[in-house]
């Protein structure tokens, strides 16, 4: 597919908590030169709020994927992904886990909702970059957005 697709940028719900995650998040997303709009919940339930658009985000677009850490405050990343997955509207979004989380348990939970990705912190940065590189060209050779 050629560079002069036409499209929107992708839009790109991060699900974390944690200022300095983000941040790295954020450059790593800007130095890779992915088209995108990053949208970011900073507890479960703004999550789950955004993800169905319900008040302050009743216009809020529909992310083309999602980063999930799985320690949140209020409600947590299982339960965000739980909802996420038994959603019929939601259920197809590509999902990646940004987590701590070294337990096996939480890795299979997220293996039997078929996340995308499962990438533990700190990120191997050489890892998440290769992620993201797969997506860019996932969206950029792949698939041309509606405007």
């Amino acid at each position: 597919m050629s560079d002069n697709a036409v499209g929107r940028p992708m839009v790109i719900l991060l699900v974390e908590d944690s200022l300095s995650d983000v941040h790295t998040t954020a450059t790593t997303l800007r130095r890779e030169n992915i088209s995108h709009r990053l949208m970011i919940a900073s507890t479960g339930e703004e999550a789950i709020d955004f993800l169905q658009h319900q008040g302050i985000f009743a216009r809020a677009p529909r992310p083309d994927l999602i980063l999930l850490d799985l320690r949140l405050p209020k409600m947590d990343g299982q339960e965000v992904l739980d909802v996420v997955k038994a959603d019929p509207d939601l259920k197809d979004i590509p999902v990646v886990v940004m987590t701590m989380s070294r337990d096996e348990e939480d890795r299979v939970r997220c293996e039997l909702h078929n996340v995308d990705a499962y990438i533990t912190k700190p990120v191997d940065l050489e890892k998440f970059l290769d992620l993201i590189r797969k997506l860019k060209q996932f969206w950029h050779e792949d698939v041309i957005l509606p405007e």
